[in-house]
């Protein structure tokens, strides 16, 4: 068989995750990232609020406890504790990678505040936090000669020997089927966005890593915990993502109006809570969506701290220093997904999964504010340094070619008609919400 690739590491995801894994990787590890889309398309490009970082001991508690408060107490208690203290070590990694943070006028990392945090922890690079991450990120593993990456190229199915995952079967950017095979597996694959009408992630994201855990009989963890952002721009349009209007600005200060222009929330409840009140106060006013109203916060503020906020919604009609705008709730992050462990193992051995199709019980029932890129690169950088620590033995190429049967994979709308509806049943997804 011709079809036939080997790597040392095999990374599905190019977001933040998969890419901080791949940088701890040895670097004499042969490492392949690969990514369903282009590079830079993926949700960890849009996160806008920030990322959270313990910025004294003095806070420690508080911060357990308002991740705890916002996940309804269901969160593994060690994941949060891992996470936490764990911060200032990745954010100090993210520098010496090349990541701008805000500064104060002494040179002193800046804080801001999002809903649901009792005190101001969150790093941030303007609105657009994310995207100042993972392009760095992105830089650094296009710098790396024993890092290949690869766009346009699926995930199709994990190869399994034994029980273990050996590998992959990938379609390319050209549709054709080919064999990988690696001595570990990572699934960074993402969120679940792209099965829902609104959503605020990009839409070729469906939940393939839960597909091919619910192909394999590898355990999953409360697939049914999917968070609603109470704050998107409201369009007419299914069709695109949601444009986030990010939980910073009501930290800052910005308020939420019924049709009235009457507060009806607490702008800083946690966002489930949020999101509930605005439904319920769509269906009482009969609208399809309600209004925010970003004045309260300064004009110098407004704009240098939320620069692509206030420019997006100039493009769509709006000036936000002057009205308010329409907002309505949308699917945003996915807490599920693939059960790991502290160190990102899955149930089948050589098989991870790090970032949004991981779960490993940080967040609970409902994520707490900029946990979500903090998360991500904890316990990215933790399975890199297992996945280091035990190198695994090699298949030959003939016990690889009797694993590969690439006939399986070759009616590519059946197969993944197959999988998006595996995963939209055990998300307990209805058909009302699915496009």
């Amino acid at each position: 068989m011709e079809d036939i690739m080997d790597t040392d590491i095999l990374i599905v995801g190019s977001g933040c995750s998969g890419l901080y894994c791949a940088l701890h990787l040895p670097r004499e590890k042969r490492i392949t990232v690969i990514t369903k889309a282009d590079l830079e398309s993926s949700d960890s490009y849009l996160a806008q609020g920030g990322i959270c970082c313990l910025k004294d001991p003095a806070d420690y508690d508080a911060f357990f406890e308002d991740t705890l408060k916002a996940g309804h107490y269901e969160n593994d208690r060690e994941s949060v504790d891992i996470m936490i203290r764990s911060s200032q070590d990745v954010i100090q990694d993210l520098i010496g990678l090349g990541v701008e943070f805000q500064r104060e006028e002494d040179g002193s990392l800046a804080f801001t505040r999002e809903g649901a945090h009792s005190d101001k922890r969150i790093l941030f690079h303007e609105d657009i936090t994310g995207q100042e991450i993972t392009s760095k990120l992105l830089a650094r593993a296009k710098e790396r000669e024993n890092i290949t990456l690869l766009e346009r190229t699926t995930l199709v199915d994990i190869l399994v020997q034994d029980g273990e995952c050996r590998g992959g079967v990938l379609r390319l950017a050209d549709g054709s089927l080919e064999a990988v095979e690696a001595e570990y597996t990572v699934l960074a694959t993402g969120g679940v966005g792209g099965l829902y009408r609104y959503s605020t992630n990009f839409r070729h994201l469906t939940g393939d890593g839960l597909a091919i855990a619910l192909r394999h009989g590898v355990a999953l963890q409360n697939p049914d915990y999917v968070q609603i952002h109470p704050t998107t721009l409201y369009s007419e349009s299914t069709q695109d993502r949601r444009f986030l209007i990010s939980e910073s600005v009501r930290g800052e200060g910005a308020k939420l109006y019924n049709k009235n222009m009457e507060r009806f929330v607490d702008e800083l409840l946690p966002r489930d809570r949020v999101s509930q009140a605005i439904y319920a106060q769509m269906e009482k006013d009969g609208t399809d969506f309600v209004w925010e109203d970003l004045r309260p916060i300064p004009e110098q503020e407004l704009r240098e701290h939320f620069p692509n906020i206030v420019e997006h919604c100039r493009e769509m009609g709006y000036d936000v220093t002057k009205e308010c705008i329409p907002v309505v709730p949308a699917q945003h992050y996915f807490m599920g997904g693939v059960k790991v462990d502290h160190n990102s193992r899955t149930s089948m051995p050589r098989l991870y999964a790090v970032g949004e199709t991981a779960c490993n019980g940080v967040h609970g029932k409902n994520r707490l504010a900029s946990n979500s890129l903090l998360e991500s690169l904890v316990f990215a950088k933790r399975a890199a340094g297992e996945m280091a620590a035990h190198p695994a033995s090699r298949l030959s190429r003939e016990e690889l070619e009797k694993l590969a049967d690439l006939s399986l994979y070759q009616d590519q709308e059946a197969y993944e008609e197959v999988c998006r509806q595996a995963v939209q049943k055990a998300i307990g997804q209805t058909k009302a919400q699915a496009i």
